[in-house]
């Protein structure tokens, strides 16, 4: 016999259902009533099935955390669900918190900008620029000023050709032969 067509006996298994409530504390029935209200407004909301977002996620890794009675108590989605809920919030969490980059941390942007304006301004290269820095308080080693300092840039054009060169260097050089002409005795 289904209990759809015989309403005494559906009667009696809903009073059966409410006797574990009568036991239970004012907490106790007040969590159970907010997890079947929270589900219900998740089936209330318009659609072939209930929409589970991610505040009504929150409430169950929340729920499960805090009591346990909640797996009796969960209609709308498994047990091993929220659990992994759970799972994925912990990773996205710890995610979040353990992302550094590898290597020193940069410095301020203000600074950069500053062994820029030094560089440009004055002509001045990283030794020089570190020096001015410690007289302003800024404690920055050699090697970060060298990394900050604008990269020279020659253009092919402005390079300067062997021919030129030659022609710029010509008193320092000096030429010799080198060339080795074995003769008959060796000599």
């Amino acid at each position: 016999m289904h209990l759809a067509m015989w309403p005494p006996l559906r009667f009696v298994m809903l009073l059966l259902r409410c006797v574990p409530a009568s036991f239970r504390s004012r907490n106790g029935q007040a969590t159970v009533e907010l997890a079947l209200r929270q589900q219900l407004a998740a089936y209330a909301l318009k659609g072939p099935k209930p929409r589970i977002t991610s505040l009504d996620r929150t409430f169950w890794v929340i729920l499960s955390r805090i009591w346990s009675g909640w797996r009796a108590a969960l209609v709308i989605v498994q047990p091993d669900t929220v659990v992994r809920w759970h799972r994925r919030g912990c990773r996205l969490c710890w995610r979040s918190i353990s992302k550094h980059r590898p290597g020193r941390p940069s410095i301020p942007v203000e600074v950069q900008t500053l062994i820029r304006r030094f560089a440009d301004e004055n002509g001045w290269r990283a030794r020089k620029v570190q020096a001015e820095l410690e007289k302003l308080g800024f404690g920055i080693s050699l090697a970060t000023v060298s990394r900050y300092l604008p990269k020279p840039n020659p253009d092919h054009d402005q390079r300067q050709r062997w021919r030129t060169s030659l022609r710029n260097h010509k008193h320092g050089i000096a030429a010799m032969d080198f060339i080795v002409v074995p003769t008959v005795r060796f000599q």
